[in-house]
């Protein structure tokens, strides 16, 4: 990876609590999987912030070979990688995400 990219990744996953790569925008989600995304986050109130990979062909190859991960969305608490959609959903079904966030907001 470009290290320049892996630059700019590092410092928005790190300088943001809450980070989320998706296709769109919250207001205008480009794919299913990133509107169920940003529905959830948004419900719980959190603040949070997002990247439009569409905009930035660099940063969409980019997160994938930085996180492993093939797909997006792609969400990161406190600088950990958390997952995509489906991670998302099954913790927001289980309880566990509400608690993840809370933790990161505190710290």
């Amino acid at each position: 990876m470009n290290p320049i990219i892996q630059t700019k990744i590092e410092g928005q996953i790190n300088n943001n609590k809450i980070m989320i790569y998706m296709k769109g925008t919250p207001s205008m989600p480009q794919c299913g999987f990133s509107a169920a995304t940003i529905q959830v986050f948004s419900a719980l109130g959190y603040p949070f912030e997002t990247y439009d990979i569409l905009q930035d062909p660099e940063i969409r190859q980019g997160i994938k070979e930085f996180s492993n991960w093939p797909t997006i969305p792609q969400v990161y608490v406190n600088g950990e990688f958390v997952g995509g959609c489906d991670i998302v959903m099954e913790m927001h079904k289980q309880g566990e995400l509400e608690p993840l966030l809370k933790e990161a907001m505190a710290s």
